[in-house]
């Protein structure tokens, strides 16, 4: 994971006794996970969602001590050390980070006034499924803004800086860059599959499909969905992008002189078509998406430098992939096109520059050489032979 700070990389958390967590007592595996307190009695950095995973019932915590210990392989693998730089990698400081923003482990309490199911979801997101640690935005000191629905319209408004190079969208009821648009339905076939018809999953929310989301019930990933919907959007009312069609038309006729139009046609309207309607559950829809209308455009700049491709899934079993497109294109045709799609068909966000381009470009091509261009494509593996 790509901090602020530096990097840091998940540990063994298989019961191997010299790597994992095999010597943990049931009440050593509740401190490092609901409390951030490791064995040896260091803080844990948050990005061990433990501020979420403090709202974990103690039956459920002692569910997954039984199946990690029970259930689990042992791997005997070394954990790796961070790349944080000295003294931004000394441990202690934690410990009052943790004493001041993290709440006190406490039994999910459900009210009894609510829908069950609603009920039900406000557990799954708030603790088990710690969406507000990527979708909720931080301040300064790293913390989340608000924990809960209860604390404020800051949670799950998405985030406000990338997460290793991608922005979170916010899951709450704004029509234009939030989930005010979908259904119920929708939102619950998304999380269970990875894709719908207004839409289909990137970056590192595709990990949480294909290794969590597609495992959960049918009850609980309509509780969460139903939860999720039932947030209001951040700031009131958002109106929905209004429908217009001059510039489908205008592509449908030949004419490709707004900026960006060409290589909209060129290189994007096969798959997501001329009136940016794309085709259900399989290349999405730029009309209208969230994705493309949020403020911070790292996401969409992101998408189409790297490319994409879907997990196959037991209720979705085809990957789709979206190629990249940073081998081909330089910075300012990126940004051409990305505006020119932010702002046709009704869509209707800020612009970006080439030197935005040029920035996600260098933070991504790090971990992925697609995001390259042209004039390094002698980098990319295979080139010269």
């Amino acid at each position: 994971m790509e901090t602020p700070i530096g990097t840091i990389y998940s540990t063994n958390i298989t019961p191997d006794k010299e790597h994992g967590i095999g010597g943990y007592t049931f009440e050593e595996f509740d401190d490092a996970v609901r409390k951030g307190v490791r064995k040896d009695g260091s803080t844990l950095y948050p990005a061990m969602p433990y501020p979420s995973f403090a709202r974990i019932s103690e039956a459920d915590m002692r569910a997954m001590y039984a199946y990690f210990m029970h259930g689990v392989e042992p791997v005997n693998v070394a954990n790796k050390d961070t790349d944080i730089p000295w003294p931004l990698s000394m441990r202690w400081p934690l410990a009052f980070w943790r004493g001041i923003f993290a709440p006190t482990p406490s039994d999910f309490v459900a009210n009894p006034q609510v829908d069950p199911v609603l009920e039900r979801g406000r557990y799954l997101v708030e603790g088990l499924g710690h969406c507000g640690a990527c979708h909720t935005p931080r301040s300064l000191t790293m913390q989340e803004k608000a924990l809960s629905e209860s604390e404020g319209d800051d949670y799950l408004a998405g985030s406000n800086a990338p997460i290793d190079g991608w922005v979170a969208s916010s899951l709450r009821g704004e029509n234009r860059d939030g989930l005010g648009t979908w259904s119920e339905a929708e939102l619950a076939e998304f999380l269970k599959t990875g894709r719908n018809d207004k839409s289909v999953v990137f970056g590192g929310m595709s990990d949480v499909v294909e290794h969590s989301l597609q495992y959960l019930s049918d009850d609980d990933i309509t509780a969460i969905a139903r939860y999720l919907k039932s947030l209001p959007p951040r700031g009131g009312k958002q109106t929905p992008a209004p429908v217009e069609d001059s510039v489908a038309k205008d592509l449908w006729k030949g004419n490709d002189s707004k900026t960006g139009a060409a290589l909209y046609v060129d290189n994007c309207a096969a798959c997501h078509r001329t009136d940016g309607a794309g085709y259900k559950r399989a290349f999405p829809s730029l009309k209208g998406n969230p994705v493309v209308q949020t403020e911070d455009a790292t996401s969409l700049i992101h998408i189409v430098l790297t490319g994409s491709t879907t997990p196959a899934v037991k209720d979705a079993v085809s990957n789709l992939t979206m190629p990249s497109f940073g081998w081909r294109l330089d910075d300012q045709q990126v940004a051409d096109v990305v505006n020119f799609i932010r702002t046709s068909w009704g869509n209707n966000a800020p612009a970006v520059s080439a030197s935005d381009v040029a920035k996600v470009r260098k933070e991504t091509a790090a971990h992925d050489e697609k995001a390259l261009g042209n004039a390094d494509i002698s980098k990319l593996p295979g080139a010269g032979q």
